[in-house]
């Protein structure tokens, strides 16, 4: 029997039951790929992160997977967030990611920023995915890759959306975004990515890797408040640093343990 580490926490999280929930699992090597996504059903959160130590990359401490219950994502941001947490060591861990480059977490105070890429979207009519979604956006976009954004009048709107998740998830691995400005914050947002096995998220990093572009071009600041409108909710610092989204937040370790294999 093989046994594995592994820490949960709570990321984008100020208080207690808030933020988004991510395991963190360090290995010395990969373990297969269908391995690695049934450990990730097992644990059954938005994503589970894998990291392996990378000593012969100049750019890079770890390298770094996510997987939700159901597929292998591209970006996460939170995931990230609670890898650094668990296991940076100085000031700043970096992490080299398949499909996104080096991501860098540092030390923030009592928190942490998370440097991610900054990712432009394009106007496009989503009718399908905006009745899925539920509510009236004003506004649609779409980013290659399976990103979608839609815009509503205020933060009442996204609080009163209730998609239907059967038939969003025909549409495949989409990550749905709805955005408005916010009452306490500058901006709020919830996201839906039933496609890829997470009906609701509830705090996203990698969503804001298009909300802060899409919005400091309309509020014309580079420094945002975000607040992501889930059940359990969470708050990020914004910052748009040339094509650079860096995300601020704290983490709480919840739960360490063994995983059995």
């Amino acid at each position: 029997m093989t046994s594995l580490h592994f820490t949960q926490v709570d990321a984008f999280a100020d208080a207690p039951f808030t933020g988004n929930p991510a395991a963190v699992m360090p290995l010395d090597a990969w373990l297969d790929d269908a391995t690695l996504q049934a450990i990730a059903a097992e644990n059954n959160l938005s994503e589970t992160a894998f990291t392996v130590p990378t000593p012969d990359d100049p750019d890079a401490d770890y390298a770094l997977r996510w997987f939700t219950p159901t597929v292998e994502v591209k970006l996460c941001g939170h995931a990230t967030l609670a890898s650094g947490h668990v296991l940076m060591a100085d000031a700043m861990i970096r992490f080299r990611t398949r499909h996104a480059g080096i991501l860098t977490v540092t030390r923030d105070g009592d928190g942490y920023a998370l440097s991610l890429p900054a990712w432009d979207m394009a106007p496009r009519a989503l009718p399908d995915l905006a009745a899925g979604l539920g509510g009236a956006p004003v506004e649609s976009h779409w980013r290659d890759g399976g990103y979608s954004l839609f815009l509503f009048p205020d933060a009442t709107a996204i609080g009163a959306l209730t998609p239907d998740f059967a038939a969003l998830r025909r549409h495949g691995d989409v990550m749905l975004i709805a955005t408005a400005p916010g009452d306490d914050s500058d901006i709020v947002s919830r996201v839906f990515v039933p496609g890829g096995g997470v009906d609701e998220d509830p705090v996203t990093g990698s969503a804001h890797s298009l909300l802060v572009p899409f919005w400091v071009a309309r509020l014309g600041k580079a420094h945002l408040s975000a607040y992501q409108a889930s059940a359990r909710g969470g708050r990020l610092g914004c910052t748009l640093a040339g094509d650079r989204v860096i995300l601020a937040g704290q983490c709480r370790t919840i739960i360490e343990g063994r995983f059995f294999l």
